[in-house]
């Protein structure tokens, strides 16, 4: 697909384009919006946590607890299943661009789990040229993508609380294979993370019960593109959510989830040149240094600190265990990239799987990658019995 001519003598480079395309969808020119490297990692990769605003710390387990908190993989059931998705990105543009995610968990006892996933980002066919005189000489074809490769282990400590640990792989390779040095950007990240699962208690004669959890998530070195460059900071971030299932009777359960999430990359400073203010950038500081500083160093003091922590409210409606509604809403401060949605979800249950799609809608004036995009996930039980709805509300026959 021919969607970009960029000439060999302007050197421009996939980083930059990628930058552009970050930078004309979420910043605002006076703003000191956060920016990092491989911000892709910070994007839903399945459809039923983007189907509740993309969110997902503390919401009842499912197969991609991977990406949101994986120490819930130890209150699932029992088995090992398997879950894909496909999200398009810049769908009213292009259509090559694209997140893939297959993710694997394995529970063989009551008290741990692992979890494997992998996820690809790509953006596509790019065809580069060469101006030779007044011809177009075609110069091939480059397709950058990026992609993470994480494993997890979660431990129950006792008969509601779990944590686990996740390490992952990170590669960005945005480069062109003429560079004088191809290599692609490489860094590691890790998390770690808690999950309460409460016991069911009766509200208003009705029966519910409260999850809570958080994860800080890809905690690692900065990713480095080209030698003496400046480095990017890789989307280190912290989420804490909280989730009341209320159980209105064995058919139907409603469940109301809220999160909150900062990114722990320190703010972008002003930066000068002969006196005359050129921009943002962020400071050439450890992560280790910028995780600290993230929450002290806003220019504005404590009121922008706030600012930069989104929320986001999602409902979800299950009805015997094998239809799902669900709705939600996701809120970031106009000062900070004005990312603002509401999305639409639904899931059901067939004989061999679980199938889930979402919807967004964008209520911001700045652009959505993902606006009106349609976003699919399923689910396959390889050594379970039951489906995931079951799975997620497996207390509830027993209250």
């Amino acid at each position: 697909m021919k969607r970009k001519q960029l000439t060999h003598y302007k050197k421009f480079t996939l980083i930059f384009i990628l930058f552009l395309i970050k930078i004309s969808i979420y910043s605002q020119s006076n703003n000191r919006v956060i920016t990092t490297g491989v911000p892709f990692l910070l994007i839903s990769p399945d459809a039923r946590s983007a189907g509740m605003g993309e969110l997902g710390v503390a919401t009842s387990p499912d197969i991609f607890s991977q990406q949101w908190n994986p120490s819930k993989y130890v209150f699932g059931e029992i088995g090992k299943k398997v879950g894909l998705s496909y999200t398009p990105y810049l769908s009213k543009l292009v259509n090559d661009i694209f997140l893939a995610n297959i993710t694997y968990s394995l529970k063989k006892n009551d008290r741990s789990a692992w979890g494997f996933s992998l996820k690809y980002f790509s953006l596509g066919d790019i065809q580069f040229n060469d101006l030779i005189g007044n011809t177009i000489v075609q110069q091939g074809i480059e397709r950058p993508n990026e992609l993470t490769l994480d494993a997890s282990y979660g431990l129950k400590l006792n008969r509601s609380f779990s944590m686990a640990v996740a390490a992952r792989y990170i590669r960005s390779d945005l480069k062109l294979s003429s560079d004088a040095d191809p290599t692609p950007a490489n860094s590691i990240g890790i998390d770690i993370s808690g999950f309460y699962n409460g016991k069911t208690f009766k509200l208003n004669k009705r029966t519910a019960r409260f999850r809570h959890g958080f994860n800080i998530s890809n905690i690692g070195p900065r990713l480095k593109y080209d030698e003496g460059g400046q480095k990017n900071f890789i989307p280190t971030n912290v989420k804490v959510g909280s989730s009341l299932d209320l159980i209105m009777d064995e058919v139907n359960i409603l469940s109301f989830n809220l999160e909150f999430n900062k990114l722990l990359v320190p703010s972008p400073i002003a930066t000068y040149k002969d006196g005359v203010f050129i921009g943002y950038q962020q400071p050439d500081i450890s992560f280790i240094k910028g995780i600290f500083e993230s929450f002290t160093d806003a220019p504005g003091g404590f009121s922008e600190e706030l600012k930069e922590i989104t929320w986001a409210f999602g409902l979800e409606y299950l009805f015997q265990k094998s239809f799902a509604l669900r709705t939600g809403y996701f809120n970031e401060s106009l000062e900070k990239g004005s990312r603002r949605f509401l999305t639409l979800g639904a899931g059901f249950v067939i004989d061999f799987a679980s199938i889930d799609i979402s919807y967004l809608f964008s209520t911001s004036k700045i652009r959505n990658p993902l606006e009106n995009t349609l976003r699919f996930s399923i689910t396959f039980p390889l050594a379970s019995q039951n489906n995931d709805f079951a799975e997620n509300n497996e207390e509830i026959s027993n209250n």
